[in-house]
């Protein structure tokens, strides 16, 4: 059995919608998973204990929007070790959209299926800086079938993305998009302008008919839907995702109707990335603190739609701060030399807070980040 007890905290986020900060000091995880929250004195022993030093507790963040390919390794922009730089981050699970980076990606049926296949059983493996990496993502391409999808699923894979394969328009893979429902996959489509040569645009009537379980990159990726089609976006079913490397001028619109809609739910927050826009390992909080400070979001609300919103969505248990739940952690203090008080204060003004602290499944994989700014107050461990 193996044990962490976090203590000396200024309270924690739940990554819940509507919740105000969690009044507690301490927590304690055992074998991974969260114990006990309480006040500091109530833990007992641990094989680590880390002394967050009056840090505000949040879940870890969830990237619902990445590309992969196979290793810490993308060749987008030629970069080694940009995974876990995303973790000093604070970002501790991401999804794969699709592997569309991978050199010679194949476009016939049989290595459609076998680049998802490899994928997945690749990032079930490894772990970059102790992230969790959903891989293997399945391209829908006119060569495909409906029954392929059973055969995928059987095989674990169970993501699938609309908008790089070559129909004439997308729309025209809804009957490939149902079938992957159907077999449980979860699938996202690409949103706006085309992105990479030889993709394609989706308009609001593909997203529409296409019906996926999350809309991608919602606020374009990079090239936004008119304004006159964000507000008719929301009928669609799915999830609705807006990234660092879409438009912010879209982002903030849409969270305006989502909130007059009543269904900040339904929002996520990710980065699409590593892309043509770069790597951005601060891509998450970055949003974070924009969403908070530019879009009249609390702190802690849009917090939760880098985390329990993705969680719930992908139906994880990551992403919630409750007993029972994933020890994913995320320690914030405000940067160090700025105005605010507080991390949660910090966000609320457009700062990035100052990472103190990851932990993955209730180990300890970083202290002070090296790429946010510095925390004010360095947390501490020991054994």
């Amino acid at each position: 059995m193996s044990t962490l007890n976090i203590i000396n905290l200024a309270g924690a986020v739940s990554g819940r919608l509507g919740d105000p900060l969690m009044a507690i000091e301490s927590v304690r995880c055992v074998d991974g998973k969260i114990a006990a929250l309480g006040v500091d004195g109530e833990t007992g022993d641990a094989d680590v204990t880390l002394d967050a030093n009056g840090a505000i507790l949040a879940p870890g963040l969830i990237d619902t929007h990445v590309h992969v390919t196979f290793g810490d390794w993308t060749p987008r922009q030629q970069t080694v070790g940009w995974i876990e730089s995303y973790m000093h981050g604070g970002t501790t699970l991401m999804m794969s959209a699709s592997e569309i980076h991978v050199p010679g990606r194949p476009s016939d049926r049989a290595g459609l299926k076998g680049l998802a296949i490899a994928a997945q059983r690749s990032w079930e493996n490894i772990r970059p800086g102790g992230v969790k990496v959903l891989g293997g993502s399945v391209i829908i391409s006119p060569s495909l079938k409906e029954e392929d999808f059973a055969e995928l699923a059987a095989e674990r894979v169970g993501l699938a993305k609309v908008g790089f394969g070559a129909f004439e328009s997308q729309s025209e893979a809804a009957p490939l998009v149902r079938a992957a429902q159907a077999a449980g996959f979860i699938v996202m489509n690409h949103t706006g302008g085309a992105s990479v040569p030889g993709s394609a645009a989706v308009s609001l009537d593909d997203v529409i008919t296409l019906g996926c379980d999350i809309v991608g990159h919602a606020n374009g990726g990079t090239t936004s839907l008119p304004d006159e089609h964000l507000k008719a976006v929301f009928e669609a079913p799915g999830a609705l995702q807006l990234v660092q490397a879409g438009n912010l001028r879209s982002s903030l619109l849409m969270l305006e109707i989502a909130k007059e809609r009543d269904e900040l739910d339904r929002i996520l927050i990710a980065t699409d990335s590593p892309t043509g826009t770069g790597v951005m390992p601060l891509g998450m909080i970055k949003t974070v603190a924009e969403f908070s400070s530019l879009g009249g979001l609390s702190a802690t609300d849009a917090l939760a739609l880098a985390t329990g919103n993705g969680g719930r969505v992908l139906h994880r248990h990551e992403g919630i701060i409750a007993i029972g739940r994933p020890a994913d952690f995320v320690l914030m203090q405000p940067p160090s030399g700025g105005v605010a008080g507080d991390a949660l204060s910090a966000i609320e003004r457009g700062d990035i807070p100052g990472i103190g602290g990851v932990v993955i499944d209730g180990e300890v994989r970083a202290l002070r980040s090296r790429n946010t700014p510095a925390p004010a107050r360095l947390a501490t461990q020991r054994s």
